[in-house]
């Protein structure tokens, strides 16, 4: 086991294991916490994957850790590893089972307070048109032919099809599209389990839930993202479904043949790899591209079936309700991105593997929309339930320190059988309730999991990046009523 008299401190947020730590590592680790984070994140195996995944071939820079890191299947989540293209390796592993897990933030003028009284008739809806829970069919069924323009397209297919603006598409990463996304590349069994998942939520730590802009840290950046304290806003976080799931468990068990077959050695089977330029290894970024855009129609589709619970809620009670909820921005953390970064002074073409990290591109950046280049990208940070949430900005120290990258949410120091054992899942229901959140759950043992003390402190996490300087604060959410599998 590594333990923190290994590391290196560099300042009170910023801590390296240096390469010669180990004699296989190519790149160092670079890891943002303080130093009572670590001692939380010293409690599973995630530095000794940190260090495992530092020895893939092709890294360039170093294995960047954000300070919601935990142990997961062979990167540690919250890990950024950047492989030079063509040649370098891409690890499914380095990206995550759930493909492209994200979250998308919507806006609202509607003030909390005039929306009180009505809160337990919008829970209702958003349970009622946001299908939660393990192996629950989303609101649209398609064949596989339409599955696969699906899988083509992504948002741009719920916009063609009458479920986005254009606003939304500009508003989300990629455009809401991966090019070169192929979906032949994809499994008869992934296309099963994803053909009639599309606008639902599925189960673990995924939700809809309304907050109230609870505090305002830059309001003109706030102004630029449309957010206005005291007023309503909707966070959706889920992904790809048993599709990017199936995707995953593909090409892991394909890749067992591909290390062997290429002679590379590592230290763990779980970070199976291949060179992107091989066979393998464009198959499954073809698959993999094909796994995020379903995640982003997905997520159009919820986005969809939330503007229909807001607007029903409020025109039963014949509240005013002219201004359609906006899209802040939707964002990957479970993504490999073709980028172009500055390592070591040169700037070379890279596959950014993001695993439970998210984009935090800086202002200036090409691939924002023009409301948002002098701001910078929003970052959005979801708490554990019942707690805080946070939109943050990306900087321009995060383009040159953690690859254009930050946190994605709170981070697990709990695993969900402990949590499910120590917490019971009605008490839980009942404490919430009581803090005026409404829940809408459809398991009690599923909710248990995800109870806040089973996560990191959010606001320590954000204070961590911000002060390290990879991202800013613009807001701070609290929540009204949460939607859980």
């Amino acid at each position: 086991m590594i333990s923190i008299h290994d590391l290196t401190r560099i300042s009170d947020h910023e801590w390296e294991i240096p390469q010669n730590f180990r004699p296989d590592m190519r790149v160092p680790v670079r890891i943002f916490a303080t130093r009572e984070l670590l001692d939380q994140i010293a409690g599973d195996k995630s530095l000794e994957q940190a260090v495992n995944a530092a020895t893939l071939p092709g890294l360039v820079g170093r294995v960047v850790v954000m300070p919601d890191m935990h142990q997961g299947y062979g990167f540690p989540i919250g890990a950024v590893a950047a492989t030079e293209f063509p040649q370098g390796v891409v690890s499914p592993g380095g990206i995550g089972y759930d493909i492209n897990c994200g979250v998308r933030l919507l806006a609202s003028s509607i003030e909390a307070e005039a929306a009180a009284p009505h809160m337990d008739t919008l829970a209702t809806l958003l349970n009622q048109y946001c299908p939660s829970g393990v192996g629950k069919d989303g609101v649209v069924r398609v064949g596989v032919p339409e599955l696969e323009r699906v899988l083509r397209e992504g948002a741009r297919w719920a916009f063609k099809n009458g479920y986005a603006s254009e606003t939304d598409l500009a508003h989300t990463e990629e455009g809401g599209c991966v090019e070169g996304a192929n979906p032949a590349k994809v499994s008869d069994r992934a296309k099963e389990r994803g053909r009639a998942q599309i606008g639902s939520v599925g189960a673990g730590n995924h939700f809809v839930e309304v907050d109230v802009v609870e505090a305002i840290f830059d309001p003109e950046t706030a102004r630029a993202f449309g957010l206005r304290e005291g007023c309503l806003v909707a966070q959706i976080h889920c992904g790809s479904r048993g599709l990017g799931h199936q995707v995953c468990t593909d090409y892991v068990q394909e890749f067992q043949g591909a290390v062997k077959r290429y002679g590379i050695e590592l230290p763990d089977r779980e970070l199976v790899c291949a060179p992107m330029d091989s066979p393998e290894g464009q198959a499954y970024l073809g698959a993999m591209r094909a796994a995020a855009n379903f995640a982003f129609a997905n997520r159009q589709i919820l986005a969809h079936s939330i503007r229909r619970a807001f607007e029903e809620t409020f025109a039963r009670v014949g509240a005013r309700y002219t201004v359609p909820l906006h899209q802040v921005y939707d964002i990957c953390h479970n993504m490999g991105k073709l980028e172009t970064h500055e390592v070591d002074g040169e700037r070379i073409k890279v596959c950014v593997h993001r695993k439970g990290a998210t984009r935090a591109f800086g202002p200036g950046s090409p691939s924002l929309p023009p409301e948002y280049q002098q701001t910078g990208q929003p970052v959005l940070v979801p708490g554990s339930m019942g707690t805080a949430s946070w939109v943050l900005a990306g900087t321009k120290e995060s383009m040159l320190r953690s690859f254009g990258s930050s946190c994605h949410g709170a981070g697990r120091t709990m695993s969900r059988a402990k949590a499910k054992h120590d917490v019971r899942g009605e008490d839980l229901r009942r404490e919430l309730e009581g803090r005026g959140i409404r829940v809408r759950a459809g398991s009690m043992s599923g909710l248990a999991e995800e109870a806040p003390r089973a996560y990191k402190d959010v606001d320590a996490v954000v204070e961590t990046v911000c002060a390290a300087g990879i991202a800013r604060k613009v807001a701070r959410l609290r929540p009204l009523a949460v939607v859980k599998g």
